[in-house]
């Protein structure tokens, strides 16, 4: 298995465990998955039957069952998906929650399905992981290009093999299906509080100042939604069909109507890129990885990066912007906002209770203030990155629940 952005994630793993003095047998076990599964699908597409190829990668359950979510992606390949689940056993670790890292893939695209297709490939993924998934085994969620709807077909089918209705075996439902309202924008309310703390650490707020989101996905258009809330301007804005800059601003609603409809409501710069290098106070890469590294970090002009997507800047871009004074919040903080509220909703499916909205909004951001809080004092007291900071204190929950267990 090779791919850069493996490579990238067993680099930040490699390094967090030597500035952090953990023993070499610790990376040994962390750097490579507990167990991964390859499924081949059967799904006729067209009316002619395709075979598709599909993943779920289990990486660790030091802390307890396998998290992490379901992307559909054409070119969606394994060594990703292991790169995926690694980060998610140190977000997991990094937020305090109960669960372990895991990702799940198939390679597909899913735009060139038909709604009936769609629903065939996700009944046959869950058929195809069932065996080792379960509300107290492994808990998917949705990723790239799958959707609440994608969950309560999965949920469906698995609950069909079980026998009787099993909510806690997937998060990020509907609402009408054991879901909670908050998780449709959960992971773009934690980046916006994450953006918010930092911004008051560096400037004392983040009213009035300046965002460029790179990626209006459901990430990146409800970070706009509530960093508008909380007083800051957006004044850049993109998606793979082209680019807004307007200095005056530009409302949530339009980047909102975007994410709903996928066509902005004014002309588009060609250029998919214009954010990055938008001179602003805060950007929020919140669409793929590796989209800020060394070549281009250069023309990046941002004073505080708030990573949105997983592994969106690369650790050689990392050092130069360092360089030139830019802080840049990892996305193992700040993007698990979604990951926090599927714990939150997990909780309430094992016990099948509801809270409401508020209050489960306010649950999901005290949890991410005070892992901020955590991560903004440890880096004070060291001379790491946040991201080299956040890394290590994820690794030492997780070596300290190995150590007890007896594995290392």
């Amino acid at each position: 298995m090779e791919s850069q952005f493996l490579e990238n994630t067993l680099n930040v793993i490699k390094r967090g465990v030597e500035l952090g003095g953990f023993p070499e047998e610790f990376y040994k076990i962390i750097s490579r998955p507990k167990r991964i599964l390859q499924v081949s699908i059967p799904v006729k597409i067209g009316g002619v039957l395709e075979v598709l190829e599909g993943y779920r990668v289990q990486h660790n359950d030091a802390l307890g069952p396998f998290k992490g979510g379901i992307r559909f992606h054409p070119e969606v390949t394994l060594a990703d998906d292991v790169a995926l689940a690694t980060l998610m056993t140190l977000k997991n670790s990094l937020a305090g929650i109960p669960y372990g890292g895991a990702k799940g893939a198939v390679r597909v695209d899913p735009k060139k399905l038909t709604q009936k297709e769609l629903e065939q490939l996700s009944r046959e993924y869950a058929r195809a992981i069932a065996p080792l998934i379960g509300e107290v085994i492994d808990i998917p969620a949705p990723d790239v290009n799958t959707n609440p709807q994608i969950m309560a077909w999965m949920v469906d089918e698995y609950s069909k093999i079980r026998g009787y209705n099993v909510p806690a075996v997937f998060t990020a439902k509907p609402p009408e299906l054991w879901g909670n309202i908050v998780r449709e924008y959960s992971t773009g309310f934690g980046v916006a509080i994450v953006a918010r703390e930092f911004a008051r650490k560096i400037w004392g707020g983040v009213e009035n100042k300046t965002v460029a989101i790179h990626g209006a996905g459901n990430t990146g258009a409800w970070a706009a939604y509530w960093l508008e809330q909380m007083g800051a301007k957006i004044v850049a804005v993109s998606s793979t069909k082209g680019s807004i800059y307007d200095e005056k601003g530009i409302s949530s609603k339009e980047i909102l109507t975007y994410y709903r409809e996928k066509k902005f409501t004014r002309e588009t710069i060609p250029d998919p890129d214009v954010p990055l290098y938008a001179d602003v106070d805060i950007l929020i890469p919140a669409s793929i990885e590796n989209v800020i590294r060394k070549d281009n970090a250069n023309r990046v002009k941002a004073k505080l990066i708030v990573e949105g997507a997983n592994g969106p800047v690369t650790l050689d871009a990392e050092r130069e912007l360092y360089k030139k004074g830019t802080l840049i919040v990892p996305d193992i903080l700040a993007n698990a906002g979604g990951v926090i509220m599927s714990y939150l909703e997990w909780v309430e499916n094992l016990q099948w209770y509801i809270w409401d909205e508020e209050e489960t909004r306010k649950r999901l951001e005290q949890i991410m203030v005070n892992n901020a809080a955590r991560i903004y004092q440890n880096w004070q007291k060291q001379q790491n990155t946040l991201r080299d900071v956040a890394v290590i204190t994820a690794l030492e929950r997780i070596y300290k629940a190995m150590k007890i267990r007896g594995w290392i």
